[in-house]
């Protein structure tokens, strides 16, 4: 029997109706959409369609949406691709203290190269003050990159104000909605950022596949040399399969937009409700009022975290300990530090991300599970003992 999935946050199933366009190109089509034969007019007609459909569920112009291979080379295409295509101006760029880590790496390996960062700090829920932002931006300033929502903790962040602050100040805006496009109403025109970096995955697309919204007239360099292959933005040849599998997966999430964030926002409640009755002494992490519907960052005291998700599994449970591309790292994470929390509070910390496809009664299973664990977990650790 396969565990119930309380980790969406990491993947998610392939829809039905996703599956089936995939397997039928994968039978029954052939073709490389930058060909000038039959087959390659007829590759470049679903590649048109799937760029459409994600371009609605972005609320901008086809035109816009570059197709990459995952989230993390979106953010990477914008930061770097800015960067190269704006150092005439200048080499320093404003970050937040709680970014994914291919926004984090991205800038160090700027740094090596010269560039200077300026990261801003954020509130005990998470969240960036827009007036740091504006005092962070120097002349030499070329772009400030904050996420929309956070993996970690679900904080959503004042995008649409920050985007208020870098148009006045002429400086380009880049947001990480890897988490936040295709779970909850995304619109470019309302956010204001010029480039928006987001992943097929977390809107129940194939994993592997992403892309990267560009407000046309945004100056920016490709980071793949090559063909010119989405509007000479990204060379290579497409992943026709897996970007057909978003296409649908952006048609299907626009559709019922509003019944899942309604259904994860019941299950997110009734978890948070039904807690104290199973478990004390925890935190509950980020913004729960301003944060991802389908997202609890809950840290409980006395115990490790990798514990308690690994005795969850064994009770049929999956949740996560913390971001999946930071996985194996020893070091306690830099969001929840960055909020204020100690280091044995954030070792045990679990991210628990329902799903569509989850129920009621998972979430009432899941916090029996978790009851029982966590006090078979104090009735040994030392720290409970002596607290």
């Amino acid at each position: 029997m396969n565990p119930v999935n309380l980790d969406h946050i990491s993947s998610s199933h392939l829809l039905p109706e996703v599956q089936e366009a995939m397997i039928e190109l994968i039978k029954n089509f052939r073709g490389n959409p930058s060909s000038q034969n039959i087959a390659g007019e007829k590759a470049g007609e679903r590649l048109a369609k799937a760029r459409e459909s994600v371009a609605g569920l972005l609320g901008c112009a086809p035109k816009e949406v570059v197709f990459e291979s995952c989230g993390t080379e979106s953010v990477n295409h914008a930061i770097k691709g800015v960067a190269r295509a704006h150092v005439d101006k200048g080499k320093h760029i404003v970050t937040s203290n709680i970014e994914h880590n291919a926004v984090n790496r991205s800038i160090k390996r700027l740094m090596q190269l010269g560039w200077k960062a300026t990261s801003v700090p954020v509130d005990d829920k998470g969240r960036v003050n827009p007036a740091d932002v504006e005092k962070a931006i120097r002349d030499d300033t070329v772009l400030v990159t904050i996420m929309h929502s956070n993996n970690e903790i679900g904080t959503i962040q004042p995008i649409s104000e920050i985007s208020e602050i870098t148009r006045k100040k002429g400086v380009l805006l880049h947001t990480d909605a890897v988490d936040s496009v295709g779970v909850i109403p995304f619109d470019v025109g309302q956010m204001g950022a010029d480039l928006v970096s987001f992943g097929s995955n977390s809107f129940y697309g194939p994993t592997g596949v992403g892309g990267l919204y560009i407000r046309k007239g945004t100056k920016i360099w490709p980071i793949m040399d090559g063909g010119i292959q989405e509007h000479n933005r990204r060379a290579g040849t497409e992943n026709l399969i897996g970007i057909v599998g978003m296409g649908v997966a952006a048609d299907l999430a626009r559709q019922h937009m509003d019944e899942r964030v309604n259904h994860l926002k019941k299950l997110k409640s009734l978890l948070l409700r039904e807690l104290p009755k199973y478990i004390d002494e925890y935190l509950i992490n980020g913004d729960v009022e301003n944060g991802l519907p389908n997202l609890v960052s809950l840290s409980v005291k006395y115990v490790e975290g990798e514990s308690l998700m690994l005795m969850l599994e064994d009770a049929g449970y999956t949740v996560a300990t913390r971001s999946a591309c930071a996985t194996g790292s020893l070091r306690a994470s830099h969001v929840l530090m960055s909020i204020g929390l100690d280091h044995a509070d954030a070792q045990g910390t679990l991210v628990i991300t329902p799903g569509i496809e989850n129920t009621e009664e998972d979430v009432m299973g899941f916090l029996a599970a978790l009851g029982d664990i966590v006090k078979s977990l104090r009735d040994i650790s030392p720290l409970y003992k002596n607290r």
